[in-house]
């Protein structure tokens, strides 16, 4: 084939997805339902709960409340089906690239397969490089926890800063929020990501340089954000250390690929811990990139983190499509994106140490799946990637649940919630849990007009206490937030991700549109700090902003 051909071309080209016999048959059927209220399909069918119910490794979910049928789960799974899905899952799994825009593999399975499976890339089995950076990472952890590493001064180190951004933040943050109660609490974990001068400024305020480690998360070591404020790191270790440049050596670890580059920043490169190409940023926390939440939890939590993944990725593998919970996740948030016109997804944890989950969410679903061509680089026409948001309950119930409840716009949830509390107090957990039940009924349900004029509310006032309800919700209930279930957690919405990327055919693993704004601000910048003043050839807006930022800044001389 010759080399102008793109790599999507070598890919086994499917119908257009308009052009699939499920697909029309679903254009059909929601018209046909799209009238129906959950209150009369629960009244049709009392055992309708147990029907849209999966329960399997240790998570129950509960998808009876959405607005389908028994008949829109076949068609939804038969569309999974003949956008071939199935092969497209073996194909992940297998190694291939279907990161075709990038050519690479796309195999964050293998960061948390077992010692003994076989997972090749150019025929080469990545498993055993994949553990035994999980090894050093471990016997590094150890080193730091058990006080036997020594900062510059000798030390121990009681402060770990963890300095990235995007999947390099927000997976290490999100994990050690979410597994906080399994920390260390006699360490400091801050993290920064912003390349604002405060976020740094925030992390270090009150900190020993002595006692701090800096973990730098970069792959190439030259992301603009990051080496930023690693420099502006190394500047105050430095300082606080009587300017000892060597100081550098045992205040920052690496977890990079750039050998060269983080050995000319001061790290010693025996203490660089890597990672791989076919691993995208955002499906990385579970490789050197969760050193950090390593470090917090210990590596014997960190290991049942990667078994939960392990776990998940199996069931997605194997399981039938009626009994798999990423593809029913993922086939119902299609439904309602390209067939209700629901342009977001609200993510509702009712578990305050979950606060980061919708961050992280945000990430991992709209990076990989905000895209508007084909993996053959044709223009969509139907929509791609929901916008998903969210706050942990029941904070969001005295912000945003108002619009959820009665606003114009149809926001499908997904409520999460956990039977056990990490810190039972009185009655707290019942009250919490009893919220995650109410919302889910209510928006569901609702209350008509007639119901409300009974309870006597003046017949002016009526119309403002109706909620029409026939709002769709999954739940998700596991026993406890364990390091297990966040891992399965995590690997259920990666997965789901990957099953619609699958059916809008396309490539949920590049993100080429983070690169634009990137460049253009590395041409403005010296623009911005030019003495003297510069030859502008932006539009006329940037152009003027450009000006007004130098005069503010008393560079318009």
């Amino acid at each position: 084939m010759p080399k102008s051909v793109s790599p999507a071309a070598r890919i086994k080209a499917p119908k257009p997805l308009t052009a699939l016999n499920a697909w029309k048959a679903l254009k059909d059927h929601a018209r046909q339902v799209s009238s129906l209220h959950l209150r009369d399909l629960f009244a049709a069918d009392p055992k309708r709960a147990k029907r849209f119910t999966v329960e399997t490794l240790g998570l129950y979910f509960d998808y009876s409340k959405n607005r389908i049928t028994g008949k829109t789960v076949d068609l939804l799974l038969e569309l999974a089906r003949e956008s071939e899905l199935s092969s497209r899952i073996d194909a992940m799994f297998r190694g291939d690239k279907i990161n075709v825009t990038e050519g690479r593999a796309v195999l964050h399975v293998a960061l948390r397969a077992p010692r003994n499976a076989r997972i090749l890339v150019d025929d080469k089995n990545v498993v055993p490089e994949v553990h035994a950076v999980l090894d050093r990472m471990a016997a590094f952890c150890d080193r730091v926890r058990s006080g036997k590493w020594k900062g510059h001064t000798g030390k121990r180190i009681r402060n770990v800063i963890n300095i990235g951004i995007g999947g390099s933040d927000l997976g290490p943050v999100m994990a050690y929020e979410a597994l906080k109660a399994y920390s260390d609490r006699r360490m400091t974990f801050r993290f920064v990501s912003n390349v604002d001068g405060t976020d740094f400024a925030e992390a270090v305020l009150g900190l020993d340089p002595a006692e701090t480690l800096f973990i730098i998360s970069s792959k190439t070591f030259t992301t603009l954000e990051t080496i930023t404020n690693a420099k502006s790191a190394r500047a105050w270790l430095v300082k606080g250390l009587g300017g000892n440049e060597k100081s550098v050596a045992k205040h920052f670890v690496a977890v990079s690929t750039n050998g060269p580059e983080v050995a000319k920043f001061g790290i010693d490169t025996r203490n660089m811990f890597g990672f791989w190409d076919w691993v995208g940023g955002r499906y990385s926390m579970d490789s050197a990139i969760g050193l950090a939440t390593m470090l917090a939890i210990g590596p014997e939590n960190f290991s049942e983190m990667l078994h939960g993944f392990h776990e998940m990725d199996r069931h997605f593998k194997t399981a039938p499509f009626e009994r798999n919970l990423p593809v029913l996740l993922g086939m119902l948030g299609l439904w309602y994106t390209d067939f209700f016109g629901a342009q977001t997804v609200a993510v509702l944890p009712y578990e305050q140490y979950l606060k980061r989950f919708p961050a992280y969410l945000q990430q991992l679903t709209m990076e990989s799946n905000g895209k508007h061509v084909t993996l053959a680089g044709k223009e969509v026409n139907y929509n791609t990637g929901a916008i998903y948001w969210g706050e942990p309950g029941t904070n969001g119930q005295h912000s945003f649940y108002q619009l959820i409840h009665q606003g114009t716009r149809l926001i499908p949830c997904d409520f999460i919630g956990f039977a056990k509390s990490l810190n039972p107090l009185g009655r707290h957990h019942d009250m919490l849990l009893a919220n995650v039940f109410a919302q889910s009924e209510a928006l569901a349900f609702g209350k008509t007009l007639e119901q409300v004029k009974a309870e006597g509310t003046p017949d002016w006032l009526a119309p403002h206490r109706v909620f029409e309800g026939n709002r769709p919700s999954n739940t998700i209930l596991a026993e406890e937030l364990t390091p297990n279930i966040l891992g399965k957690l995590v690997a259920l919405y990666e997965h789901a991700v990957f099953t619609q990327g699958v059916v809008w055919q396309i490539n949920s693993f590049d993100q080429w549109g983070v690169e634009l704004g990137k460049v253009l601000a590395q041409r403005i910048i010296p623009e911005l700090e030019s003495k003297q003043e510069p030859a502008l050839n932006h539009d006329s807006s940037t152009n003027s902003l450009i000006r007004r930022y130098r005069k503010l800044k008393g560079r318009n001389q």
